[in-house]
């Protein structure tokens, strides 16, 4: 039996795996039968993400998306792909009151800012085949705020902001572009978030319904964004949120 959910034959490019949400993502789209591409700042977590791929032809590159040589020297290294999803960023939790300049740069650089300058220099390299398919990472707070969350979740509404207008600009293309909308998943970024929410974790558990996501929950609707069974999807945002909202509509 054929099946569209399946990465055969695709070369995908990932960032942010070397930990978290982006090392599964990388992983499970290597299950799927994708040539992967990943980026991360932490050379010796990539090649921990970078051992655990299966079949082979992939390819790492150590990176700090926010600095434009190293950013370019990635994308010039790169044959056309079929897809990106893009993972890397951080929560930097902080109070309205305590936000300065340096948080706001600091933040939107990573989180926003290098996701543009990618997309931007991969169409004008012609890096992106007809048909692609882009992912982003949102985050629930962009939609549900939470103390101490103002900055990361303005970062991921702009981020899906962004996603809509590539959707609307480069629909003639067939390229797509979607977001992923999470809310609390089991990783690093955990643990530093319930810290800027000043809860514990049995406290916020208890808030989902399904209880708190894996990082393989959020790679399989990447999977799915990236294959062809999405093919007739794009400029929305996929919300993951284990029936979080449910109780705090």
């Amino acid at each position: 039996m054929s099946t569209p959910f399946h990465l055969n034959n695709k070369t995908v490019l990932i960032t942010g795996a070397s930990s978290g949400i982006g090392r599964q993502v990388a992983i499970t789209c290597s299950e799927m039968g994708a040539t992967v591409f990943i980026t991360g700042r932490d050379k010796t977590r990539l090649d921990e993400t970078f051992k655990l791929l299966k079949g082979n032809n992939h390819k790492q590159f150590t990176c700090d998306l926010v600095n434009e040589t190293e950013r370019n020297t990635v994308i010039d290294s790169l044959p056309n792909i079929d897809g990106l999803v893009h993972c890397a960023g951080i929560v930097l939790p902080a109070p309205v009151k305590f936000i300065e300049e340096k948080h706001i740069r600091q933040l939107m650089e990573i989180n926003f800012d290098s996701a543009v300058l990618l997309v931007s220099r991969l169409l004008r390299s012609k890096k992106l085949n007809k048909d692609t398919s882009l992912v982003f990472m949102s985050s629930i707070g962009a939609h549900f705020p939470y103390n101490g969350g103002a900055l990361y979740n303005a970062s991921k509404a702009a981020i899906e902001a962004y996603s809509r207008n590539i959707a609307r600009e480069l629909h003639g293309s067939g390229i797509r572009s979607n977001c992923i909308v999470p809310a609390m998943v089991n990783t690093p970024m955990y643990d530093e978030t319930l810290k800027g929410m000043n809860l514990t974790e049995e406290q916020y558990s208890g808030k989902y319904p399904l209880g708190i996501g894996k990082p393989e929950d959020v790679a399989n609707a990447a999977v799915f964004l990236l294959s062809q069974a999405s093919r007739w999807i794009t400029g929305t945002n996929l919300s993951m949120d284990g029936g979080y909202t449910l109780t705090i509509l």
